[in-house]
């Protein structure tokens, strides 16, 4: 089992000393969140609560995951670099990735792309993003980052997105950069199977083992391994126990933010890091 640190909402000033805190002490990554704006009002709902009411408020902090990559890959040598989750169908294909691969060439290629389509309609139009169809745009591009980052000359002719030939500036990523598919919808599970790996929601562990049995099912009829990674958070499962039934489950990477099992939900970057060095002695030393 390896674990992940999530970055969500941290500060900007705390987040390079967490990183290199979890970089010693033997995370696999850290994973930052991504919005670009926070809408006073929504016109749609906020899919992840009962009550569509969002997870997080306006104090909430969302810094550019791959301007933190870049980073934090200067002040690490080993933790890895992932998204929870970077919202694709709200960018330009080229400019995310032009930024994905310049993070990937800064961090030696330790970048992991864990992406979702995104829920907010406003948001969306803000950046200048169709919100319809972003499922669809998503999936092709996927294929327009797989072709550039080859760093051939390449060209395309889809619904979404046509261009002569052309190579993508360096850098190049040297070795395939991962891509990990967040969400829960059939949809979501369906992409996920295509591509590198899935990422849960807050769930619990039967839900996430339910969905991960989706996802084998659905690469089985892609004719693909049926096993692939998986990085989870589970509202129930908070102790070796609970991360070995995961495990047994078909996780491989566990998502967790490790000082609020100490310290809480605290603001103190002393205590975060504690937090972080502890649950590296007290979990992932006795899982590995």
């Amino acid at each position: 089992m390896k674990f992940v640190l999530s970055a969500a909402f941290q500060p900007p000033s705390h987040i390079l000393p967490i990183a290199q805190a979890a970089d010693e002490a033997g995370y696999e990554a850290i994973a930052s969140s991504d919005h670009a704006v926070y809408p006073e009002t929504l016109d749609t709902p906020y899919p992840y609560t009962e009550d569509g009411v969002r997870r997080y408020d306006e104090t909430s902090q969302f810094p550019d995951p791959w301007v933190l990559a870049g980073a934090m890959s200067s002040v690490t040598k080993r933790i890895r670099f992932t998204t929870n989750v970077y919202v694709l169908p709200m960018r330009n294909p080229f400019m995310a990735a032009k930024q994905v691969a310049t993070a990937a060439a800064m961090s030696n290629d330790r970048v992991t792309l864990t992406i979702g389509v995104g829920w907010s309609n406003l948001e969306f139009g803000l950046v200048g993003q169709e919100f319809k169809r972003r499922g669809a745009r998503c999936d092709e591009m996927i294929e327009v980052l797989k072709k550039v980052w080859s760093g051939e000359w390449v060209e395309h002719s889809g619904e979404f997105y046509q261009f002569d030939r052309l190579k993508l500036t360096p850098p190049i990523p040297t070795k395939p950069v991962p891509i990990w598919v967040g969400g829960i919808s059939d949809f979501a599970l369906r992409r996920a199977a295509r591509n590198d790996g899935w990422l849960s929601d807050l769930q619990t562990t039967d839900e996430i083992i339910e969905c991960i049995g989706k996802v084998r099912a659905y690469r089985k009829e892609l004719g693909k391994d049926e096993h692939c990674d998986v990085m989870a958070s589970a509202s129930d499962a908070a102790g070796i126990d609970g991360y070995k039934k995961l495990g047994d489950g078909g996780v491989n990477h566990i998502l967790t933010m490790p000082w609020v099992f100490y310290h809480g939900m605290t603001d103190d970057l002393d205590k975060k890091v504690d937090g972080t060095k502890r649950f590296a002695e007290d979990v992932i030393e006795k899982m590995a």
